[in-house]
């Protein structure tokens, strides 16, 4: 078994049992509070960081670590390989029993993933590739659509920030929805189901670092808003903005995106 093979296999069976701690913790109680800025946190996001923590470390003590319930550690930017890690991305979905949450891993090389899981306890879904190696759904290989026009494509976006006023270059009617946790949004486009995810905020490396390398070894292209690539495990641990979408869609998007300034 090759190290990504292994990577693989240790943060898919981390995934799996972080869901099933996930749902013991809320089956148990909630336990919720608000950390500064205003969005929740719950008992079972800080018993699943603890336990992921835990048991990726011990497996591999010389990797790095970034989670979105842990303090940030310089000592991370000194090592070759990290976790990246959401305990549970969606938690306001979690919280309301609602099936839009997601446990993402990702481990990180150089500045890029090469080994990723997306499971998605409510669906019974486990979103998975490493580099070059592909991408699967509960082990079936999966692939990013072939659409290639905007009219009618089906988008993961806030409809009203489409719909407004302030595009240069009005955007054709297209089907929009909504899903709380990034990764799962980014894993249903590597899968198909959707054709594009956008959104032009930024975005911690937790909620997409996962993602992106399963979207990009199903054939999607993902990136900001205006069309430059994503680097991970920088100083400060985020990307500007999302469009991750159909190869042929892409381009169609950030002709229409590019203009609108980029968001600290």
């Amino acid at each position: 078994m090759s190290d990504l093979d292994a990577d693989l296999a240790l943060i898919r069976e981390a995934a799996l049992a972080a869901g099933a701690l996930a749902e013991a913790e809320r089956a148990r109680g909630l336990k919720i509070t608000a950390k500064p800025g205003g969005s929740p946190v719950t008992n079972a996001d800080l018993a699943v960081d603890a336990m992921l923590k835990d048991r990726l470390l011990t497996a591999r003590p010389d990797y790095g670590w970034l989670s979105e319930e842990t303090a940030d550690s310089p000592d991370r930017l000194s090592r070759r390989r990290i976790f990246v890690v959401d305990p549970i991305d969606g938690t306001v979905a979690f919280m309301k029993a609602r099936p839009w949450w997601c446990v993402p891993i990702a481990v990180v090389e150089d500045g890029q993933p090469v080994a990723a899981v997306i499971h998605v306890p409510a669906t019974g879904e486990t979103y998975e590739a490493t580099t070059s190696g592909g991408a699967r759904l509960n082990g079936k290989p999966i692939a990013a659509s072939d659409e290639t026009t905007l009219d009618d494509a089906a988008v993961l976006a806030d409809a009203r920030l489409m719909e407004g006023p302030h595009w240069p270059e009005p955007w054709p009617t297209m089907r929009y929805e909504k899903r709380n946790a990034l990764a799962y949004r980014m894993a249903l486009v590597a899968s198909g189901a959707f054709d594009a995810a956008i959104a032009l905020t930024p975005k911690w490396d937790w909620d997409v670092c996962a993602g992106a390398l399963i979207a990009a070894e199903a054939g999607a292209r993902v990136s900001d808003h205006h069309g430059r690539s994503w680097r991970f495990n920088q100083p400060d641990p985020r990307q500007a903005s999302l469009v991750c979408s159909a190869p042929a869609l892409h381009p169609l998007i950030i002709r229409r995106t590019a203009p609108i300034p980029l968001r600290e």
